[in-house]
């Protein structure tokens, strides 16, 4: 009895439910997690999400086959199979599904006010209506965001130091997973700032790369942005080839991309948001409700060049690019 009246005040004074720990300790806890591009067998997905998710859960003590049980369910890049691939989660009865990207965090929301939910990998998280603020998220959901104020237009200028000549950019986005209103909303200021002529393009499927690579053509398009996607994920290696064909160099959003032949990658540490994202699940499964858990921001950005894309398309390296990146992939 004294024992068990001292472990109870233990857990008390740490702030941690009784109820909570009790259901944890009597089994394994149960994490899904939803994507929306490639699962586990893709080396990246392993590399950039898997490993670090991982990591940083044996970092706070939860190791899969002794107290965890992880459940992966990813799309392939086909959006249309995320409902049921959800529905599956939330039947399941996890303790916390984690929800990569904005199409899964947005669906994930609006399906359960009751199973906590940590987003990554989605850009504003305010904006999207995914949480009341940054500071105190409300209801069911916490989560990272990779994005800040002016990446976009950064992503552009790193495109621009590559062919300063350039007068006509494109940013290839998928309407299915961002708004073509925030986006054109974005690009008013970006033209202003830049200098330039933006033009943006949609794809939501691979059979419709081919059509706007070549209106791209006959647009005289001197490089394009590709947005970061779980559908443009899945289908790199083919947008690679169509960006070397048209001889357009590009800049992604992620290094996981340039494996496909992109130019350059400017974007958040997904292996580091993926690692800080078991944080948020260790405080959930330890009783902390999500709605109180702040919405981190990524604070660790990295720029990957492709020296092999480079080659390709004919460019020179500039100075400040060389020395701006983190990795250099030869």
């Amino acid at each position: 009895m004294r024992r068990k009246r001292f472990c109870g005040t233990l857990l008390a004074a740490a702030g941690m439910p009784l109820a909570a720990w009790a259901q944890v300790a009597q089994r394994s806890a149960r994490i899904a997690v939803l994507g929306g591009s490639s699962g586990p067998s893709d080396p990246n997905t392993m590399r950039y999400m898997v490993d670090p998710l991982r990591r940083g859960l044996r970092e706070r003590g939860w190791v899969e086959g002794q107290n965890l049980v992880i459940e992966w369910r990813f799309a392939d890049g086909k959006p249309e199979r995320l409902p049921a691939l959800l529905a599956e989660s939330i039947v399941a009865a996890p303790d916390v599904l984690l929800a990569i990207g904005p199409r899964p965090a947005l669906l994930a929301k609006a399906a359960t006010r009751t199973l906590p939910i940590v987003a990554v990998a989605v850009d504003d998280p305010v904006n999207m209506g995914l949480a009341e603020s940054y500071t105190r998220p409300g209801g069911n959901i916490t989560g990272l965001s990779l994005a800040y104020e002016g990446m976009l237009s950064r992503r552009l200028q790193v495109l621009k130091d590559f062919v300063p000549q350039a007068r006509r950019f494109a940013v290839l986005m998928n309407p299915l997973t961002l708004p073509r209103a925030e986006l054109d909303s974005a690009l008013v200021d970006m033209r202003r700032e830049l200098g330039l002529q933006i033009v943006a393009f949609e794809a939501s499927r691979a059979e419709e790369f081919g059509a706007v690579f070549d209106a791209m053509a006959a647009q005289r398009i001197d490089g394009v942005l590709v947005l970061a996607d779980a559908v443009f994920y899945v289908q790199r290696m083919p947008l690679g080839a169509l960006c070397t064909k048209h001889r357009l160099p590009s800049v992604w959003g992620g290094r996981g991309y340039l494996d496909a032949g992109g130019l350059v990658s400017f974007q958040g540490d997904f292996a580091e948001v993926f690692r800080r994202s078991a944080s948020l699940i260790d405080k959930i499964l330890k009783g902390t409700p999500p709605g109180e858990i702040p919405f981190e921001q990524s604070t660790k950005f990295e720029m990957v060049l492709n020296l092999k894309a480079a080659r390709a398309l004919g460019l020179k390296v500039p100075q400040s690019v060389l020395v701006s990146a983190d990795e250099v992939i030869e």
